[in-house]
């Protein structure tokens, strides 16, 4: 997403919901979507903090009941996400749940729905 929207990169309402319906849809077609986290930048501070994130690229990491090759096809071209496809063996193997933010099935960011719906209060 970076390279084609920059002004977007941080904007949780309009990443999040393509993850969470559009993304989540085309990769239930292939194998059932278990988990979506966010890693890297997103994964480890705070979200009040994302903004402090403008230039970065939303890193998300999928739980399926299998891993999926070349799974950044699936990511629509107006976006610039690093998409990771894994089962939950290899994400207990090779990512630290401290740098993990998931938000499927568990919304650990529900709140933000919640404050966006509030005009920015909670």
């Amino acid at each position: 997403m970076s390279r084609v929207k920059p002004e977007a990169i941080w904007q949780h309402d309009k990443v999040l919901p393509y993850i969470l319906t559009i993304l989540k849809d085309k990769i239930d077609d292939i194998t059932a979507v278990e988990k979506i986290f966010l890693f890297g930048s997103r994964g480890r501070i705070p979200t009040e903090q994302w903004n402090e994130l403008e230039g970065k690229d939303w890193d998300v990491l999928v739980q399926a009941k299998c891993k999926l090759k070349n799974a950044q096809v699936l990511v629509d071209k107006n976006y610039h996400l690093d998409l990771v496809v894994l089962d939950e063996e290899r994400i207990n193997t090779y990512h630290n749940p401290n740098n993990l933010t998931m938000i499927f099935p568990e919304n650990k960011l529900s709140y933000l729905t919640l404050k966006n719906e509030n005009n920015g209060n909670i």
